[in-house]
């Protein structure tokens, strides 16, 4: 699939091409998450292979904007404490508000040249009861200790340009990246602190060996043996990954470049380069990217024909919303796949012995899976997987999942009747 990203990519990366001798930990997935796994468990000593079933970037984490946003799409503070309790859900949120935080540094670690930006996030709030929830909101995090703050109606507006906002909550640890750029830069560094990366190395089954440790079965390329296994592969349901991408939604999501902005609208709608989320059901999002394209994205009622449907429909919405005229024409139109759990919050499976599996990054891909994979690989060098930040949970498939699609069509519809109903009370 061609995005934005592969055509404006920067680094390359050559794959690995022979199967290596048995390794202490596989990890079956070469996403965000299972790339910064590899290379925790490398710097702390332990010799890796990742197993990427297609090509670097064809998943989620080379399908995504580029927004790195430091929280939950759909739970804030209050909630995380009431599911998990003050202890635990204080230990989650922690961890999840360092996520960004966690990239960026990586990146600097490892000198991955992909436009990062730490300039912060900004969510404006739809309505008064929305200013309000993020007034709330902004308050619980800058309790944690995290720079997180409310801002007034004029400053969102002095930021966007956009008069229909109530206020807003901005974060200052949030940003941007090329996200095909930091996924391959990863991929090179776990290569250069001497793990393996291959692709079209698709897993199909993982079988206990007698007396400790896994085989895994790739599907005609052989067996590697392994100590223990990480199952990074987000929501998708083929092979080995099917266990697990069942236990969650994946929603299809749907995301538009533009040709570069003038100057003077890049300034007006973007006025500190900060990426924007707004809080309506149907959400609004926008960023700018180096070359000053800018990059939104939406969701589809129906999938026949939606990517050159939704392109268009996409772009309509944001030469609306933040008044451009003439709109800019629209230079890419791609689509990747996010995975929603029922408590929109992360979670850690385990399938046996020293084989653990992590999913529910739910629309904050790029920081959580920071965090995600930082857990999973404490989980496979001995740690409590109990004990972590992030919950260890039963492995419990959705039911009829092939039919999820149909129920987030629904959602969508009742999302946008819940927007129509907050314009028409303000």
């Amino acid at each position: 699939m061609e995005t934005l990203w592969t055509k404006t990519a920067r680094g390359g990366f050559v794959a690995d091409r022979a199967l290596p001798g048995p390794v202490e930990v596989a990890v079956i997935g070469g996403g965000f998450t299972g790339l910064t796994a590899a290379r925790e468990l490398l710097i702390a000593g332990r010799s890796v292979a990742v197993f990427e079933a297609g090509r670097l970037g064809a998943g989620a984490s080379g399908t995504n904007a580029g927004f790195v946003v430091p929280n939950f799409a759909k739970a804030d503070p209050a909630a995380v404490r009431r599911l998990l309790g003050t202890a635990r859900g204080d230990a989650l949120l922690r961890l999840v508000g360092d996520g960004a935080n966690a990239v960026f540094e990586t990146i600097a670690e490892e000198g991955i040249s992909c436009d990062a930006r730490q300039t912060g996030w900004l969510n404006p709030a739809y309505g008064a009861a929305a200013a309000a929830m993020l007034r709330q909101r902004a308050a619980d995090w800058a309790a944690l200790g995290r720079p997180v703050r409310f801002l007034t109606a004029d400053e969102v507006r002095a930021e966007t340009g956009m008069a229909i906002y109530a206020g807003g909550l901005l974060d200052a640890e949030g940003g941007t990246i090329h996200p095909l750029d930091y996924l391959r830069g990863l991929a090179r560094a776990v290569q250069h602190r001497g793990g393996t990366v291959l692709e079209q190395a698709p897993v199909e089954r993982v079988t206990a060996v007698p007396g400790g440790g896994w085989r895994l079965h790739l599907r005609g390329l052989g067996e590697v043996l392994a100590g223990r296994v990480l199952m990074c592969t987000n929501a998708f349901t083929t092979g080995v990954a099917a266990r697990m991408g069942r236990t969650a939604v994946p929603l299809r999501v749907y995301q538009i470049a533009t040709a570069s902005v003038p100057p003077e609208v890049a300034r007006r709608v973007a006025a500190q380069g900060r990426p924007v989320g707004d809080t309506r059901q149907n959400l609004f999002t926008y960023r700018l990217d180096r070359d000053g394209r800018l990059i939104s994205g939406g969701m589809a009622l129906l999938p026949l024909g939606a990517e050159g449907r939704l392109g268009r429909a996409v772009a309509a919405r944001l030469a609306a919303e933040l008044e451009i005229v003439p709109p800019v024409p629209t230079e890419a139109v791609w689509s990747g796949t996010a995975a929603m759990t029922p408590d929109f919050l992360p979670r850690i499976h385990q399938f046996g012995e020293g084989w653990f599996g992590g999913i529910g990054c739910n629309g904050r891909g790029i920081a959580m899976t920071a965090q995600l994979g930082r857990m999973l690989a404490r989980a496979a060098t001995g740690a409590d997987p109990a004990g972590l930040p992030i919950p260890l949970r039963p492995l419990r498939p959705l039911p009829f999942h092939r039919l999820t699609p149909l129920a987030a069509s629904a959602a969508l519809v009742q999302a946008r009747l819940r927007d129509r109903v907050a314009a028409r009370n303000g």
